[in-house]
């Protein structure tokens, strides 16, 4: 039994240090007789495992660490168990036997500490005896005191009723709770330390590098820019913004922080998420962020690693500083622009490049009264071309409406607050990816001050004050007075003019504003205004099938070779000629180049425009901005030298060899800038500039004094080099001068072989080696490379600095190059509406004085080139003075819509100047055309679609004039039939009765027939419908007026596409269900009611016939008409 104690007594303490088990059910019984030495002991360690707060498992830990230092505090300096002589208390104070030991052992060995001793069991009638020493009072009370101070720390970071909400914040895991904390943070602000507000560099950005602090500084300025920073060979993003890129571009993300703000919710993260991107790479990627609708800021290191080795801060981060800062509306910084034809747009025109800039201010009225004024202001950044307009609109914003489908900006900025109307419209036209501009469109907003008006022309003044004072004082005539055309502005285009200029300022493109000759009125009544109902029902720059430019009237004419030409050829369809001599002068053009399509002088103007693959019009306003590249500029000069000399013999526009004066003076103007191209292109250096090597870009002639200052600093350096080849063998003792290596990209390196190592001077600077040599920096080498990196920087700043004052010097000559570009652009032009001129069937019109449309054969050019069979024709001959509205009916699907279409288009096409498909045409000039065609709801108006089809008839009997053409389809059809029926038969009245301008009308409502009758003494309307077969049980019916069968249940309808003359007195509305595929139950059904519902009116329109009969023969001969019309209708 003695020998076991020993093991028995180590068994006890190793169990105890783990929680106590139970052997054989005989624990409970053990521990419950056991003294109190014992549990307080065990308790001691099981406490770890048994704490009920981490503070209380902290400090049980720490007395098992420290377990050597207590036992000696507690028992009093007795020796370790294990070197302890074996006793009669080790003996009998065994664990299978605890109840044999004596009190007083016990007392003698163990000393209870503060934490334990309310565990120790005490006898009531010993607790008098037994009173704990002073010692331990102490020790209580800074127990206590550490205790609360834990719990403390407990609460605020565990303990913390959202403590749960915060981990999972933490985590990114959202939900109402972290969404209640953040509502909440504000309350704690007093327990925990604020982000320091004093110091507003790098607030609470301790673990920030200096680099990012640099990038901090910067972002907290331009919030609202996505920074591109420069970092050694790469550009990265950091934060929201390296998110966003790592989204759009498709890269990696490294996480890391996202906000800007210092936020709690990353106080744990101690760096910036990031995102790089090679520096090749800048301007593909700039570019996709760009289109994505981001404004797109880049942050470049401004000081060189020479230089600032050089300075007096070598120490601190390269100095960065935001260079460049670009939009959809502003990005110029690449030749192709965003224009990409893979990216055509979903909707509208494709994107013009425009930054339009909208203020409106309430006029009068409410509701359907409501009147706004309303003033626009749009730049095209890339070619400088300026638009402007001021005008009233009503509540459905139909005038801004248009503008905005005219000019198609990709960026808006939207001066003070829009009413809701007009807010809504721009927020429709320009969301979302499936917009009619085709992709997301950026909108910026500036305020108004009440003082804007006084402000806006006080700024403007002064923006153009040096200007104002030149043109006085070289007297030139013409600049002047467009300088007071602008200076002039209405009110609301001056407040557009001077935020534009303020916005501009942020891109560096202010200066496009100088162009003062480049500003036109949008409402020059020069063109035909196509308003925008008419712009989307004749698909005139898309399609209404996918909205692509395909099918459009723009996709038919456009055979232009260059991107200039096209974008004038877009200008001349959206806004046809109304001067006849122009028109004449220009389809005078159009002939003589169809007719001489075969001739060397035409062939020889189409090898022109075919070899000029550059967009010169968008170079040459990257020349005028500073933001050209020097193969950009070589390229763009030599092929404007080579435009220039192609007819260099031609001096005056008689010596062109062409009858049209348009073509002639055309190419007269291309010989007039190759003095000063050719001037500039003898400075340049075409080898360097085609490599893009600024040192040798400029010929040694022309070169700047300081570049020639330092490359000759960089030769004298490098001869320097030669010479010390001499000395440095010298010293290594070698008898022939050193030759230098260059490994690695480090140059000037002596190589010494390790044997000879003994003769190398400790000074010099050992770069690299191998086993067999070693490569070493003289300290001259090293002083006299710094000297050549240092001169090697400054030539690339003089270069720099020698470039753009060339593009400056390009800039005075910025009007005769882009008048030579324009005259490009017409003769581009020309030749593309020559080349649809050759098409089959297409015939020149000729143009009068009267208000006609006279069309024989008459086709719609846009679905013949679709259709692969041929499209049938048709003649229409309309006159204000004699029928000037068609009345059309026909059965669905019978080809009416695409008739009054034909006609419209044809009109349009002969006053841009283009031939037309048709047989013979003679057209009068038309000042507008407006179309009511579809049917849609307005929700962003809150409009039905009976309300949107009356506002646009409304706008419509406002707007159109006799020299209008007006097109009404199934108008009245969204109400019931006996309203939709009246308002159709009045406004019909109105149009050919008051308006007196040519209409087409189409309408399935027949009894509109009778408004014919009030005009035939005259015939200024007509009747006309769509011809068709009806095929039923074999029997081939020609439908025309008279007959009255009904049942078409059962027929075989075969539309004819052609217009003849009367009404068709049924739609055949069955046919159509039959081919969209309805069941043939309910095409069953539908037959038989509609069947009923007509014998059902024929019935009644017979007894009120023979009432009306019985009158007529009580001698009543006022119902004599009234009974003839109802027979005919019957």
């Amino acid at each position: 039994m003695k020998k076991s104690a020993p093991s028995q007594k180590k068994q006890q303490s190793i169990s105890n240090f783990f929680t106590q088990r139970t052997v054989n059910g005989r624990g409970n019984s053990q521990a419950s007789q056991a003294p109190p030495p014992a549990p307080a002991k065990s308790n001691e360690k099981e406490n770890i495992y048994d704490a009920e707060t981490d503070e209380e498992a902290e400090t049980a830990s720490t007395s098992i660490n420290n377990g050597s230092s207590k036992r000696a505090l507690t028992e009093e300096s007795q020796e370790p168990p294990s070197k302890r002589a074996k006793t009669v208390d080790d003996e009998e104070v065994s664990s299978f036997f605890p109840g044999v030991a004596s009190g007083k052992s016990i007392t003698k060995r163990t000393k209870l500490s503060p934490r334990t001793s309310k565990y120790v069991y005490k006898d009531p009638s010993s607790s008098a005896t037994n009173e704990p020493p002073q010692d331990e009072e102490v020790d209580d009370a800074e127990t206590k005191a550490r205790k609360e101070e834990l719990h403390k720390k407990f609460v605020k970071k565990l303990g913390h009723p959202d403590s749960i909400a915060r981990i999972k914040k933490r985590n990114w895991e959202i939900s109402e709770e972290t969404e209640a904390l953040d509502e909440g943070d504000g309350e704690d602000e007093d327990e925990e330390p604020a982000p320091a507000k004093t110091k507003k560099k790098g607030a609470k950005t301790g673990k920030l590098t200096p680099m990012e602090i640099q990038f901090l500084d910067i972002k907290r300025k331009h919030m609202d820019t996505l920074l591109i920073v420069e970092v050694g060979y790469k550009f990265k993003f950091f934060g929201e913004d390296a998110r966003n890129a790592a989204k759009e571009l498709s890269i990696v993300c490294i996480p890391g922080k996202f906000r800007f703000d210092e936020h709690p919710s990353e106080a744990h993260l101690d760096r910036f998420a990031s995102a790089s991107i090679p520096t090749h790479r800048l301007p593909v990627h700039a570019k996709r962020l760009v289109s994505a609708g981001y404004k797109v800021g880049v942050v470049r290191q401004i000081e060189t690693a020479a230089l600032k080795k050089a300075g007096d801060n070598r120490n601190t981060p390269f100095v960065r500083k935001l260079t460049n800062v670009w939009t959809k509306g502003t990005y110029i910084e690449d030749i192709d622009g965003l224009e990409q034809p893979a990216d055509a747009p979903s909707g509208g025109a494709p994107s013009t490049g425009y930054l339009l800039c909208i203020t409106e201010s309430k006029a009068k009225g409410w509701g359907t009264d409501e009147k706004v004024d309303v003033g626009i202001l749009a730049v095209q950044p890339n070619t400088g071309n300026i638009i402007y307009d001021t005008f009233e609109d009503g509540f459905m914003r139909g005038e801004i409406e248009t503008r905005l489908l005219h000019i198609a900006p990709c960026e808006f900025l939207i001066v003070g607050e829009l009413t809701k109307a007009s807010d809504k419209l721009i927020q429709h036209l320009s969301g979302g990816n499936t917009n009619l501009f085709g992709d997301r469109i950026r909108i910026e907003r500036m305020p108004r001050k009440k003082t804007m008006a006084a402000e806006a022309h006080s700024h403007v003044t002064q923006f153009y004050a040096d200007k104002l004072k030149n043109s006085q004082s070289t007297g030139n005539v013409r600049e002047q007075t467009l300088l007071d055309k602008v200076l002039k502005l209405p009110e609301e285009v001056t407040i557009c003019l001077s935020a534009m200029i303020t916005h501009m300022t942020e891109y560096g493109l202010e200066h496009v504003f100088d162009l003062t000759k480049y500003f036109q009125s949008f409402s020059a009544r020069s063109h035909m205004l196509l308003n925008g109902n008419t712009l989307t029902s004749l698909e005139i720059y898309h399609n209404q099938t996918d909205y692509t430019e395909k099918g459009s009237l723009f996709w038919t004419l456009d055979k232009t070779q260059t991107r200039f030409g096209q974008r004038l050829l877009r200008n001349w369809v959206g806004r046809p000629l109304l001067d006849k001599e122009r028109l004449e002068e220009r389809v005078s053009a159009v002939e003589e180049l169809l007719d001489g399509s075969q001739t060397p002088k035409v062939d020889r103007l189409r090898s022109l425009l075919r070899n000029t693959k550059i967009d010169l019009e968008r170079s040459l306003i990257r020349i005028y901005y500073g933001k050209c590249t020097r193969p950009e500029l070589l390229t763009a000069l030599q092929t404007l030298q080579k435009i220039s000399t192609e007819f260099m013999t031609v001096k005056t526009p008689s010596d062109a060899g062409f009858k049209s004066s348009l073509i002639n003076t055309a190419i007269a103007s291309l010989p007039s800038i190759n003095e000063t191209i050719i001037f500039i292109l003898d400075k340049l250096n075409a080898e360097a500039a085609r490599k893009d090597d600024k040192y040798a870009f400029f010929r040694e002639e022309f070169e700047t004094d300081e570049i020639g200052n330092h490359k000759m600093g960089i030769a004298a350096v490098e001869h320097d080099l030669d010479t010390h080849r001499a000395i440095a063998a010298s010293k290594i003792k070698k008898p022939k001068p050193v030759d230098y290596v260059s490994v690695a990209g480090i140059e000037y390196l002596i190589e010494v072989s390790n044997t000879d190592l003994k003769n190398v001077p400790a000074s010099w600077a050992k770069i690299s080696g191998t086993k067999k040599l070693s490569r070493f920096h003289t300290p001259e080498v090293i002083t006299m490379l710094r000297e050549r990196d240092q001169h090697k920087e400054s030539l690339s700043a003089a270069c720099d600095s020698a470039f753009a004052a060339l593009l400056a010097e390009i800039s005075t000559h910025y009007a005769p190059i882009r008048d030579t570009i324009t005259s490009l652009a017409l003769l581009d032009c020309l030749l593309s509406l020559a080349t649809t001129a050759a098409l089959p069937g297409y015939c020149k019109p000729t143009f009068t004085n009267t208000t006609q449309i006279d069309v024989v054969d008459g086709r719609h050019p846009m679905v013949e080139q679709l259709l692969p069979t041929s499209y049938i024709p048709n003649s229409t001959s309309l006159s204000t003075a004699e029928t000037r509205a068609l009345l059309i009916t026909g059965p669905n699907m019978g080809g009416k819509s695409s008739y009054v279409r034909q006609v419209a288009l044809i009109q349009i096409l002969a006053q841009i100047g283009s031939y037309v498909p048709a047989t013979s045409a003679t057209l009068g000039l038309l000042d507008g055309i407006y179309t009511r065609m579809g049917a849609f709801d307005s929700i962003f108006t809150a409009q039905s679609t009976f309300m949107v089809e009356l506002s646009e008839t409304a706008s419509i009997l406002k707007a159109a004039t006799s020299r209008s053409l007006v097109i009404l389809d199934e108008l009245g059809r969204g109400t019931s039939t006996h309203d939709g029926v009246a308002i159709a038969s009045a406004v019909l009245d109105y149009v050919v009765r008051e308006t007196k301008c040519l209409c087409l009308f189409i309408t399935h409502y027949q009894t509109l027939a009778a408004v014919a009758k009030g005009f035939e003494e005259n015939g200024e309307l007509k009747n006309v419908h769509m011809k068709f077969t009806a095929e039923r049980k074999g029997a081939n019916v020609i439908r025309d007026v008279t007959n009255g069968d009904t049942d078409d249940g059962d027929e075989e309808i075969t539309f004819l596409y052609e217009v003849g003359e009367g009404v068709a007195h049924r739609s055949y509305g069955l046919n159509v269900a039959r081919l969209a595929k309805i069941p043939k139950p309910v095409l069953d059904t539908a037959a038989l009611k509609s069947h009923e519902l007509e014998m059902e009116v024929r019935q009644k329109k017979l007894s009120g016939l023979s009432k009306m009969i019985g009158n007529v023969l009580e001698n009543d001969a006022d119902h004599l008409d009234q009974l003839i019309l109802g027979i005919e209708q019957l």
